[in-house]
């Protein structure tokens, strides 16, 4: 059957359809454990149930992610090569110039990228460079995509200034449940993540917020993440799943593997109890098959980067995205979707 008598028949299933997911705020660690640990056909099909009532289920949103400032961060998160505290941690760069950001942003959207999300490895920025970092922000914007950027933690005034220079989205993940996290980084704590969430929702900022798969965590401490993502006052809009890139000289380097099933699972997790959010395949993705690929598309992951590399670790190359979605059937995901 061709394209054009299935989209019309699918934006007609969806006009119709009454059945929305209620958007919860009080999911408990004990309910999100109970999702994750469904027969593995319920769960996928709540999280495609859950999926179809506010997404097209064929579509995908497309971002880039642009390190703008690479290296010499003062944090100690096991995970990052940016650290400078961490053996064989990568070089530290100085801030990358306005034109030369934009030059990326460009070919980004060439390549079919809808957002350009620009990272640098910062505690926190400051004053002299944030005024760089909103006129990239400007830049982009009249190249007609949505920004995102990630630095560090923000005060009010910083995201209020962000805001002013037409930022859509703020990352800044939570990276594991809060038991947990004291056994990944100790230099910022979980409260202060919070604290920038709200700083940067207070300012009209949208929120890209998630975790990390991986870490040495449990069952319970991938439940207690999930919970507490889906108990935020709002939802992320994003919410990035990362799978660990397991990055020689940091901590975390000899950290076990996660099967696809399991990481699948999380992805599930995430759909169901935040069913209006996009959920996002973010590192990892060149560990990943195919097949795992699309088990996570039917988990309900609706987003993924674009590019050879995130920040400083592999993607898979732009091709092979392209070749994937479409033996699929899915299509990089516009405005009006």
């Amino acid at each position: 059957m061709s394209d054009t008598l299935i989209r019309p028949a699918f934006a007609a299933a969806t006009a119709q359809a009454s059945w929305h997911p209620e958007l919860r705020h009080d999911w408990t660690r004990d309910e999100v454990a109970a999702i994750i640990d469904l027969p593995f056909p319920e769960l996928i099909f709540r999280a495609q149930t859950a999926h179809r009532a506010y997404f097209d289920p064929t579509r995908v949103q497309i971002s880039t992610l642009l390190s703008i400032k690479t290296g010499g961060c003062p944090e100690d998160c096991a995970y990052c090569p940016q650290s400078a505290r961490h053996e064989q941690s990568v070089k530290a760069d100085k801030l990358m110039a306005v034109e030369n950001v934009l030059r990326e942003a460009r070919a980004a959207k060439a390549a079919g990228a809808g957002r350009f999300c620009m990272g640098a490895a910062w505690r926190s920025p400051k004053e002299r460079d944030l005024d760089t970092v909103c006129a990239m922000v400007e830049g982009v914007k009249a190249l007609g995509m949505e920004t995102c950027v990630t630095l560090g933690m923000l005060d009010a005034g910083q995201s209020q200034r962000l805001r002013d220079a037409g930022l859509d989205y703020y990352n800044h993940n939570l990276d594991t449940s809060p038991e947990y996290y004291d056994r990944i980084i100790t230099t910022r704590t979980y409260q202060e993540r919070l604290d920038t969430l709200e700083n940067v929702r207070s300012a009209g900022i949208n929120v890209c917020c998630g975790g990390i798969v991986g870490m040495g965590e449990d069952e319970n401490d991938r439940a207690g993440l999930i919970a507490t993502l889906a108990s935020l006052p709002q939802h992320p809009e994003s919410v990035p799943i990362n799978l660990l890139v397991r990055v020689a000289g940091t901590p975390l380097a000899d950290a076990e593997a996660v099967d696809p099933i399991t990481f699948v699972r999380i992805i599930a997790a995430a759909r169901i109890t935040m069913p209006a959010s996009h959920v996002r395949l973010a590192a990892g993705r060149e560990l990943m098959s195919d097949e795992a690929h699309a088990l996570a598309f039917l988990a309900g992951a609706n987003s993924i980067f674009c590019g050879d590399k995130l920040l400083t670790t592999p993607n898979p190359a732009e091709h092979r995205d392209r070749k994937l979605l479409s033996s699929l059937g899915m299509q990089p995901m516009t405005a009006t979707h």
